[in-house]
């Protein structure tokens, strides 16, 4: 019996190497690895997302928890993809025009993998047609875009504004965020959720794919 508590302990404390081990025994032992990924890695992740909101930890631990929940995942997405187990959703993220910032980003988008999400990952300094392009290649369910810096945060309205022109806001949600971006700032360009940190990111990724999969039923 694989010990899933060991594997979100580990994941917790950024012990990467346990994680990767403890996956990799659970999986030898005939878990499945839909349980190992709720049980074991989301289980130690949704721990990490509590206390970093409550600010009992920083980006740093966090970042190093990620790491960890990389270590494990990298045992069970082969198996994912070999079963074709369907993701919930599918996700597209970037750092805007002009802004090379990435953690928050980076962070947000391995939360939202752990959630079940198919994330896209667009990078930094990301061009409006570069999210165009994208959005048309995957037809993704929610577009995510980041910003750190303040005059960058004006490439979110161009952004927003744009995919209304195109029609994509008729099938699709988009989300923003960064530390200098508010709710209030994301309801003002027309976006349709703001996340303050990661963990409430992918709770509202999450109320917003059942919106968008309603809305084309």
């Amino acid at each position: 019996m694989a010990d899933f508590q060991a594997i979100a302990e580990a994941l917790i404390r950024g012990d990467h190497e346990t994680v990767s081990t403890l996956t990799k025994a659970a999986l030898d032992e005939g878990e499945r690895a839909e349980v190992i990924l709720e049980d074991g890695l989301i289980a130690g992740m949704k721990v990490i997302g509590v206390r970093f909101k409550n600010n009992e930890i920083f980006v740093p631990e966090v970042l190093v928890a990620a790491r960890a929940m990389k270590a494990g995942l990298a045992h069970l997405e082969p198996i994912f993809a070999a079963c074709g187990i369907e993701p919930c959703g599918r996700f597209l993220i970037g750092t805007v025009k002009g802004d090379i910032h990435d953690i928050g980003k980076n962070l947000v988008g391995m939360m939202l993998k752990g959630a079940g999400f198919e994330v896209i990952d667009l990078g930094v300094n990301t061009s409006l047609q570069k999210f165009v392009d994208a959005i048309e290649q995957y037809k993704p369910h929610l577009v995510g875009m980041s910003a750190l810096l303040t005059t960058t945060m004006g490439q979110m309205k161009v952004n927003i504004d744009a995919f209304r022109e195109k029609g994509y806001l008729d099938r699709m949600k988009v989300m923003v965020g960064g530390a200098p971006v508010s709710r209030e700032y994301a309801g003002k360009v027309g976006a349709d959720g703001y996340g303050k940190d990661a963990s409430e990111a992918v709770t509202v990724a999450l109320q917003l794919l059942d919106q968008v999969k309603a809305a084309a039923q």
